[in-house]
């Protein structure tokens, strides 16, 4: 009876194992459609805002990242379905005194072993991929604000590029000599098992929080000291700090393989998924939330129009909008005159300026905000241009169209 009783409770074991792997599976997979979707969207917001010509580093960036993204889905979809989520840790010794190389068991831990090592090397360099996307969206952001701005973003590149060599390197050194990593008798220590060996674990996890932490830093302070309305500055707070939700999948990862010695690596594996799917989409957040605006206007209307003045850093830029050099549209640049002070110097309203004469009219500057023109050598200035209707709209971002050019159309307006 107990024998019975034993194997009704292995095949129930099994099934609900199957269940979970089938779960895992399906979210996995879930996760990573919508990743790769968002990633597609922000692509679409750049190229309708600068054109396929104007793109700069995080765009090209955030592919290489979504690459690496698909290597890494496929090896931790491989692990469950060739491996059976099994390495070579979790064993006892006499398990590995007895296990047979001819075992299925035997040559699953070692695939699993391998696909373990590949996936931490693909996770490091799919974080590298992403924080350096990051680091060029920054370098555009911040563009006309002065040296120490972009000492400040060229200081986050060496951070991490120094990151993700140290955590390459701790995959490659961690254990040795390297083949011991699917080793599986006799015992080739914790460094070794790759599912949840420590130098590699601490290393990562160091490395992707002190990473994660600095992009954050850099934003931040800047759009509180500019002059955006209060629920501007939250807005624009919770998309570019999006990175600490990032922080705390890395975190409870690294607990569960820290504490958790026999269920420890697959939790880790289903964390991992989410930390990588998190990343993804906070990396490119920044790019599609001015197009889901945009989207959203028909619905919530125009009751976020407004004709107050606000200040804000020339550099500082519509997020999701062009590039530092120029207008927005393709194929088009057009120059504006810089501030001396651009912290303090440049404002801007929400309307849109439009010049509906057909006379020709030269070296007209129109000021931040509309103003009444005042009478020149007795003339009423009405009299003296006829026809002329100004009404200004200006977006956060760096450059404004030319006086014989409408304002070109971007993915969101300024936050």
């Amino acid at each position: 009876m107990s024998d019975q009783q034993a194997a009704l409770d292995a095949a129930a074991a099994a099934k609900a194992a199957a269940d979970a792997a089938r779960q895992l599976t399906i979210t996995q997979w879930t996760l990573y459609s919508f990743g790769i979707l968002v990633t597609i969207l922000r692509t679409y917001a750049r190229f309708k805002a600068v054109g396929f010509n104007n793109f700069e580093g995080d765009d090209y960036f955030v592919w290489v990242a979504a690459i690496l993204y698909s290597v890494q889905n496929a090896l931790g979809h491989e692990v469950g379905h060739s491996a059976h989520g099994l390495a070579n840790n979790a064993m006892t010794p006499e398990q590995r005194a007895t296990l047979s190389p001819s075992d299925p068991e035997y040559e699953m831990r070692v695939i699993g072993s391998k696909i373990q090592v590949a996936g931490w090397t693909c996770y490091v360099t799919l974080m590298m991929a992403l924080k350096v996307a990051m680091c060029y969206f920054f370098l555009r952001l911040t563009k006309g604000l002065g040296r120490n701005y972009r000492i400040r973003v060229y200081s986050a590149f060496a951070l991490v590029i120094g990151g993700w060599l140290a955590a390459v390197l701790s995959v490659l050194i961690g254990c040795r000599p390297f083949h011991n990593y699917w080793q599986i008798y006799p015992d080739p220590g914790m460094n070794c098992y790759p599912a949840v060996s420590r130098p590699i674990v601490w290393t990562s996890y160091v490395t992707t929080v002190l990473g994660d932490i600095y992009l954050i830093l850099i934003p931040i302070p800047l759009l509180w000291r500019s002059r955006l309305r209060l629920i501007e500055k939250i807005a624009s707070t919770l998309v570019l700090g999006a990175g600490i939700f990032v922080v705390a999948c890395c975190t409870i990862k690294t607990v569960f393989v820290i504490t958790d010695d026999k269920n420890g690596a697959q939790l880790a594996g289903e964390w991992g998924t989410r930390e990588a799917f998190t990343a993804v989409i906070t990396t490119n957040l920044p790019m599609v939330f001015p197009l889901i605006k945009q989207w959203l206007r028909p619905l919530i209307g125009s009751s976020n129009k407004s004709s107050k003045q606000y200040k804000t850093p020339e550099g500082f830029q519509t997020i999701g909008g062009g590039g530092g050099s120029g207008s927005h549209t393709r194929g088009r640049m057009t120059k504006t005159n810089r501030s001396n002070n651009p912290l303090t110097n440049v404002t801007f309203t929400e309307s849109e300026e439009r010049i509906v004469n057909d006379m020709k009219l030269q070296n007209i500057k129109v000021a931040a905000t509309a103003t009444a023109a005042p009478a020149e050598n007795g003339k009423d200035v009405n009299h003296g241009f006829h026809g002329i209707m100004v009404k200004t709209e200006y977006h956060v971002s760096e450059d404004r169209s030319s006086h014989n050019e409408q304002d070109p159309k971007q993915p969101g307006d300024a936050w």
